[in-house]
């Protein structure tokens, strides 16, 4: 047992010692700048206010119309009959509950569609940063935020932008 961790403990010194002395070339990503600045992102980004913009005008408009009903008990209370102002507060309560519930669906259509997005997304980003790096022979390749300090020459971001839209190239009818 003790002979087998002496072992263990040389070979990790062995092999942190000839690492250390290797020349090691390192690449810095801002990832998600990288991803955001692809043209697929950005059009998936326009697409997707297209898309639900409808959903959140209906939503815009239940909300004025909830406050022009609340505006309008205010400014009539005591000149209704209690039957008048309990459907009018019946009407609101009504379409509080649906701008509620659009609202909540709204937000979990865009969230799922978004999470659907990145993360195709940020599987081909990272088969793209592979290569890049393999390319420019890169040993490491870190994301900015984990990185306290580096020479701007490190940096690879506009690269993998670049060689992501020349991969996935948006087509003609997509533009």
């Amino acid at each position: 047992m003790f002979n087998q961790v002496v072992s263990r403990l040389a070979i990790m010194a062995v092999l942190t010692g000839t690492i250390a002395t290797a020349q090691v070339k390192v690449g810095i990503i801002n990832s998600q700048k990288a991803m955001l600045d692809t043209a697929e992102l950005k059009k998936a980004q326009a697409d997707m206010e297209n898309k639900f913009k409808p959903r959140q005008t209906r939503i815009d408009t239940l909300n004025k119309e909830i406050a022009a009903l609340q505006t309008q008990l205010q400014s009539m209370a005591g000149k209704l009959t209690p039957q008048a102002e309990q459907d009018m507060v019946n009407q609101g309560q009504r379409k509080q509950k649906d701008l509620q519930r659009l609202s909540e669906d709204l937000q979990a259509d865009v969230e799922r569609e978004r999470q659907d997005i990145l993360s195709r997304s940020s599987q081909r980003m990272q088969e793209v940063v592979n290569k890049l790096a393999e390319e420019k022979g890169l040993d490491l390749v870190v994301d900015v935020g984990n990185t306290v300090y580096f020479k701007p020459a490190l940096e690879i971001t506009k690269d993998a932008t670049a060689a992501y839209d020349k991969t996935y190239p948006l087509t003609a009818a997509a533009k």
